[in-house]
């Protein structure tokens, strides 16, 4: 190649220097100033390490005055070029020297960058192949968005989550029984709205003493990083925008705050959300011309924000009307009128029993002919039907119902699948210390509130602590519940025992009573450590040779579930039901696999055993869950605080039973009340199982722990197994990009669905984990990997012998919410040409040939694609021209898609709209958009070349 001053290279080894221009050449060396970044680099002769940068006609080339020329043709005088063409913003036709284009260079085609010497390695290559093919499977999957959660496969959640979470702006009641995972629905409902682009901005409401439990929830369960704003956050944040809620994505905020303060709740009102998410929305209280300001302020907010999940346990808890209300939320032109609602919901239950008859296989009578008739003669045709035509028949039923689209709810009875609880009641005789500032404790109460009462009368450690100057643990070596754990701990050493108390100060005086007197190591959980200190008591307690014994305080536990663990301890009992069901769930919950044992140690013929009998024997709230236990506290609080106070020995025997005729006559009620066909709709037809079925295949595929071991050893970042299970994945001394959630001390991972759960330290990678997405991004977003030459070492070929590997990809330009990548997925479509432009790709898989490539010095590789330039140019072409059909084809087949599933659900609402009133009318118009909008991007659909590899034939 001649040299001449102002011919343009770029360098190999540092293309971030831009275009170089030739400044000085002597007998050996050549001078290369590159003006965009002000470097200079001298260079030998013979053996630069840098590429002459030419144009081709239909190139852009940009002038340094700024303009942009389309090449038209090429002119050469003196070893220099001229491009000639039309620029592009006036339209004129124009000649550019080389030596004045533009010194910021970008070679985005993987051509340009092949010829202009900069060479990726084989193995980047071959990743950015892999990558391809994996984004191609996944986004198709319908899995996508389900994998990556850190909990048990159940079939159930998993429904609820894929029905709610595909929806576009959904709008539903989550009512599932306690224990069946309304956070987790939750929380995979909203990863699978980010994650599909239907939402950006998540806006939390939650009441006060759950929002670390939501926080934690989302952070280690989904990755969901969540900011909690209380009063001093938000202060802080105005510093930063004029409306601090501005100032993060994903938001987590008390109701009582929003409720108390209106400049709180102008601002939330004012702020831009995709999806509101209410829990304990039962508290929602409502009358028809008194609403509560929770629910105003929920109201207001719903009103302007697309997307709504409330949750609750208790739907009817306040009432009948109260329930009417939350729906009303949802959807207030659907359900406006509460007494048409209730002579609504009377229609349903005729055909909740005939589904419930239809699924026990048991004929259909007259009667129950004439319902189903009632509800179309197309209905009817399928009730004497084969055993598929009867399944249809309950799908359908199941589509008419009311509610069944806004209201989901899966009760214990249905589920099923949980082990039991057992009560093991140990009453303790009343220590003389604590008898003692018992009865001087009473005297000197006349001016206490009945609560302070109450609460020193059930927890006797108080007053014998504020006698004796107690600020330590002292009171422990009296108390008999105290002294009753360690004989059980020592009893029951191969047991794993959680113990919840009410205050972080008993926890604590127990967690060092337990270590000086008795040297038993204790994992501690409360509300004043920081998640990092709860996360490694959490690691000591589960692991097998950790501690025996996790003490928690009241809120310190929530958040955290330990199914591993079967014994718990009530050390103290709380005075709400609601609360007493919340600490027994911790472990008496799905995937729980033994009888959970309740220890209930307290002081005999105490307030403590008064509040233990009225658990025990009038709500039976300790050996199954109770869900009319509120309703029954509301009703007998301020009788039942008088009697825990009152020193009669028969003062609860009353109130106990009233409280048991009142928990089984709202049980029957209940019962009578259940909606067997919404609970169908609710737990999905068999579409759960098949879910968790297929996700649990997916688990065990090792395809993601080859897939990730290749792009972290290409991006430079150390990995050392730590056990079996476990690798510690930390940032190596070169890596190429940063990751999420990868600082320098590393993070601990696991491919084990089932290890993760045990392991709140441990992070569960799957093909849904932002480490997996943000390095599959990296890989694709720019050019790593997309223009490389090998060799392939083969006697039986002639040595010099060229082949050219291409990939092209679809591309277009939708918005995410679309998804029309689900229809027309990120496709790569591979061709392998010899030089006569014959295609052996489909004879010659890439793997396969790929191991039989080796890597090549960039230098040399960079002077045979120069020398190949001509023929890779045609080979481009000619592949262009025959790859063509190919998006015609994949264009096609996605219009079907759409076609198939959008048309058809959007046929299918329009027949129930007329028979279901449930079905919103934007929900149908949404839905056409939607359909529309798809249709004409899959039209504007293109292919791009996105690889292209030079093999160059040797026979060493």
């Amino acid at each position: 190649m001649s040299l001449a001053l102002g011919q343009r290279f770029i360098a190999d080894a540092e293309s971030e220097l831009g275009l170089g221009t030739v400044v000085a050449i002597d007998n050996r060396t050549l001078t290369v100033l590159f003006p965009a970044s002000g470097e200079t680099r001298l260079y030998s002769k013979t053996e630069a390490p840098i590429t002459r940068v030419t144009f081709r006609e239909g190139d852009a080339v940009k002038s340094h005055e700024g303009w942009t020329l389309t090449v038209e043709q090429i002119e050469e005088e003196k070893d220099l070029l001229t491009y000639i063409g039309i620029r592009q913003d006036n339209g004129e036709q124009t000649a550019l020297r080389e030596t004045f284009i533009d010194g910021t260079i970008q070679l985005n085609k993987p051509q340009d960058r092949l010829f202009a010497g900069q060479l990726d390695r084989t193995d980047w290559f071959t990743l950015r192949y892999q990558t391809l093919e994996q984004m191609h499977q996944l986004s198709q999957s319908p899995l996508r968005g389900l994998i990556g959660a850190r909990m048990d496969l159940i079939p159930h959640q998993l429904y609820i989550a894929e029905e709610v979470g595909n929806r576009q702006a959904p709008r539903v009641l989550l009512a599932d029984e306690v224990g069946l995972g309304k956070t987790v629905e939750a929380g995979m409902i909203i990863h699978q709205q980010l994650r599909a682009g239907f939402a950006e901005r998540v806006l939390l409401l939650l009441p006060e003493n759950l929002m670390h439990q939501w926080l934690v929830e989302m952070r280690r369960r989904f990755n969901l990083q969540f900011a909690l704003f209380d009063e001093s956050r938000l202060e802080e944040a105005e510093h930063d925008a004029d409306n601090p809620f501005d100032t993060a994505q994903l938001v987590m905020v008390s109701l009582e705050l929003i409720a108390k303060r209106k400049t709180r709740f102008d601002q939330l009102l004012e702020a831009d959300w995709d999806m509101l998410v209410v829990d304990e929305a039962h508290h929602l209280a409502w009358e028809e011309d008194k609403p509560s300001r929770e629910y105003q302020v929920v109201e207001a907010l719903a009103e302007s924000i697309p997307s709504v999940l409330l949750l609750t346990a208790t739907p009817d808890q306040l009432g009948h009307q109260s329930h009417f209300a939350r729906l009303r939320l949802l959807d207030g032109e659907r359900f406006h009128d509460y007494e048409a609602f209730c002579e609504e919901e009377a229609q349903y239950k005729p055909l909740a029993q005939v589904a419930q008859k239809l699924l026990d296989n048991q004929p259909l009578d007259t009667d129950d002919k004439a319902k189903v008739a009632a509800w179309g003669d197309d209905l009817l045709a399928l009730a004497d039907g084969s055993d598929s035509d009867r399944k249809k028949l309950v799908s359908a039923l199941i589509d008419r119902h009311g509610t069944s689209r806004v209201l989901l709810r899966n009760t214990r009875a249905a589920v099923q699948g949980f082990p039991g609880r057992e009560l093991i009641s140990e009453a303790l005789a009343l220590p003389d210390a604590y008898a003692t500032a018992i009865r001087v404790g009473k005297m000197m109460s006349g001016r206490k509130a009945e609560a302070e009462k109450l609460e020193e009368q059930l927890n006797p450690e108080l007053i014998y602590q504020a006698f004796e100057g107690d600020e330590g643990n002292s009171w422990c070596q009296h108390d008999p519940r105290v002294q009753w754990l360690v004989k059980h701990l020592k009893h029951n050493n191969n047991e794993k025992v959680v113990l919840i108390a009410h205050s972080r100060r008993q926890v604590q005086a127990i967690n060092d009573y337990l270590r000086e007197k008795h040297g038993i190591q204790a994992a501690v959980f409360h509300e004043d450590l920081s998640i990092i200190e709860r996360d490694r008591a959490a690691v000591f307690f589960a692991d097998e040779d950790g501690a025996q014994i996790l003490l928690c305080s009241e809120i310190g536990s929530e958040g955290r579930n330990f199914q591993f663990a079967h014994q718990l301890v009530l050390f103290d009992l709380p005075l709400n039901p609601d609360l007493l069901e919340q600490r027994i769930g911790r472990l008496d919950r799905i995937g729980q696999e033994r009888v959970v044992k309740i220890y209930v140690p307290h002081l005999a013929a105490s307030a403590q055993q008064k509040l233990v009998d009225w658990y025990h024997q009038g709500l039976n709230a300790f050996e199954s869950t109770c869900p009319v236990g509120g309703a029954v506290f509301e009703a007998q609080q301020q009788a039942l605080t008088a009697a825990l106070l009152s020193e009669e020995a028969d003062a609860m025997g009353e109130l106990i039973s009233e409280a048991s005729d009142r928990r089984q006559a709202l049980m029957a009620e209940m019962e009578a009340g259940r909606d067997r066909l919404l609970e169908l709709a609710s737990q999905g037809a068999g579409r759960g199982d098949k879910l968790a079925t297929d996700i649990a295949v997916l688990d065990y595929d090792p395809k993601l722990p080859i897939f990730l071991t290749q792009v972290l050893d290409v991006f430079g970042v150390d990995q050392e197994d730590l056990d079996d299970y476990t690798q510690l994945l930390r940032p190596g001394e070169r890596m190429l990009t940063s990751l999420p959630g990868l600082d320098e001390e590393g993070i601990q991972t696991t491919f084990d669905r089932e290890y993760a759960l045990s392991r709140d330290n441990v992070q569960f990678l799957s093909w849904d984990h932002p480490l997996v997405l943000e390095a599959m991004d990296a890989v694709l977003t720019g050019d790593m990997g997309n223009a490389s030459v090998a060799l392939l070492k083969n006697k039986a070929l002639p040595a010099g012998t060229t082949f050219v590997e291409l990939v092209f990809t679809t591309q277009h330009q939708a918005p995410k919410e679309l998804q029309l990548d689900r229809y027309l997925p990120l496709t790569p479509l591979r061709m392998l040409l010899d030089k006569t432009g014959k295609d052996l790709a489909p004879k010659v898989p890439f793997d396969n040939f790929n191991r039989q490539l080796t890597p090549i010095k960039r230098h040399t590789a960079s002077k045979l694609a120069v020398a190949s330039q001509e023929l890779i140019h045609t080979l481009i072409r000619q592949a262009e021209a025959e790859v063509a059909p190919q998006l015609d084809t994949l264009v096609a087949k996605a219009q079907d898609g759409i076609a198939q599933h959008l048309g058809g659900e959007l046929a299918r609402l329009k027949a129930l709209k007329a028979v279901n009133d449930s079905i919103r009318d934007d929900e149908i118009t949404a839905l056409e958009t939607r359909q529309a909008s798809l249709l004409k991007h899959i039209g504007d659909a293109a292919l791009r070349l996105d690889m292209v590899r030079l093999i160059v034939v040797v026979n060493e």
